[in-house]
């Protein structure tokens, strides 16, 4: 394909990349975006877009039209354990425009965002484009080498943004140091049919720990186990996943045969890390590029999110003056990081007892003393949903984006 020139080129377009890259373009800012996917079809994603995010969108004036993509609602997070069932965290008195969790493939939230960025001339998707390296020139970033299937592809730009996920090319080829924690468990994904009268919590704790979201017409099932257990799992055969799964959840036992062989699984292996250092000379790396978030709260999706916001409000007009330097990268950094810090302390410390240690323990049969605090006192339980829904130092659309 050859070699382009841009202003800012953000590698990875995910929730991350597109919502930087149609922010940026509000501004006027010329991006390319290179995703190395033909499309954004990929299960087993963050599908959560909390009140946080739904915020966003109002502030754009894109509420009413995201609001009719199919999607399903949560205004409260619900544990069940033995007999118990409790409400931990309650969106429903928050402030904003939608006080509750909406579930939606990612794929249909990126084509919404693919959308609106693509009706600004300055806006440039370039799919099927895998980034191989980093153009690095008298120790500064100057752009990005892809592989496309029209032949390599040389990209040059005044910042090159990493915010392709927690297995980040970009990341890996940038030199910057990389700070990990010990996280408690992996899951497994897979779906299951669901019917309307069927009565499934949240999170549902045991033989491991499942949480079940409502699709519509399917359930997304996350099966938690101990971290590296799952090749001792599949030893014992798809049966045993049956039956700690109809133990969790005894209405989905007629449904069972629908999960037939261990392709059905997808496995993530959860890691919890973060970079030190988001950036160097003419390059930024933000979302799962820079701190790679567990699963728990479904918060990673939005946190990145809330990253490109920041970015984009920072980092606008230096841009379009042609002047970024490591001070203004600096500055993004230091506005997310003490949400990042607090977020994965809560998800690798305060949640590690909500899930057993080995393949074979059972979970203690009554309601840990935790949730039982959260469900008898409603200002916790607000306070809860606060800090999923919108978590810590919420961002907003700032003037030069609207």
């Amino acid at each position: 394909m050859g070699e382009d020139m841009t202003t800012c080129c953000v590698v990875g377009g995910g929730p991350a990349g597109m919502m930087l890259g149609l922010l940026l373009a509000r501004q006027g800012v010329r991006i390319t975006v290179l995703e190395k996917h033909a499309d954004f079809l990929r299960d087993f994603r963050g599908d959560t877009i909390h009140p946080s995010t739904q915020e966003l969108i109002n502030e754009l004036g894109w509420l009413e039209e995201f609001h009719r993509l199919p999607h399903s609602r949560m205004d409260q997070v619900t544990a069940s354990v033995g007999h118990d069932v409790v409400s931990i965290a309650d969106f429903r008195r928050l402030k904003v425009s939608s006080p509750y969790i909406a579930f939606l493939p990612q794929w249909d939230f990126l084509d919404f965002l693919s959308a609106k960025a693509t009706s600004y001339e300055t806006f440039r998707l370039v799919r099927r484009a895998e980034v191989t390296g980093l153009i690095i020139e008298n120790d500064r970033v100057r752009g990005v080498r892809a592989d496309t299937p029209e032949g390599p592809l040389t990209i040059r730009a005044d910042l090159v943004v990493g915010a392709d996920g927690r297995h980040s090319a970009v990341r890996q080829s940038s030199g910057l140091r990389l700070a990990t924690s010990s996280p408690p468990m992996d899951v497994l994904w897979f779906r299951l049919s669901r019917s309307p009268s069927d009565r499934v919590e949240f999170f549902q704790s045991g033989k491991g720990a499942m949480v079940a979201i409502d699709r519509g017409d399917y359930w997304q099932i996350a099966y938690t186990i101990p971290a590296g257990a799952y090749a001792a799992l599949r030893e014992r055969g798809i049966a045993e996943l049956h039956r700690r799964i109809v133990a969790l959840a005894p209405a989905l036992s007629d449904r069972m045969h629908e999960l037939t062989e261990w392709n059905d699984v997808h496995e993530l292996s959860v890691r919890v890390d973060r970079l030190t250092t988001w950036y160097r000379d003419g390059l930024l790396c933000i979302g799962d590029a820079a701190h790679a978030m567990s699963p728990a709260g479904g918060v990673g999706i939005n946190l990145a999110i809330q990253d490109a916001v920041a970015a984009a409000n920072l980092l606008g007009p230096p841009l379009l003056a042609g002047g970024v330097t490591t001070r203004h990268l600096r500055a993004v950094q230091a506005r997310r990081e003490l949400p990042v810090k607090l977020t994965q302390a809560f998800q690798v410390a305060i949640l590690r007892d909500l899930y057993p240690k080995r393949l074979d323990d059972d979970m203690p049969p009554r309601m840990p003393w935790i949730f039982r605090v959260f469900n008898a006192l409603p200002p916790l339980r607000h306070a809860m949903g606060r800090f999923i829904g919108l978590g810590i130092r919420p961002e907003h659309i700032g003037a030069e984006g609207r």
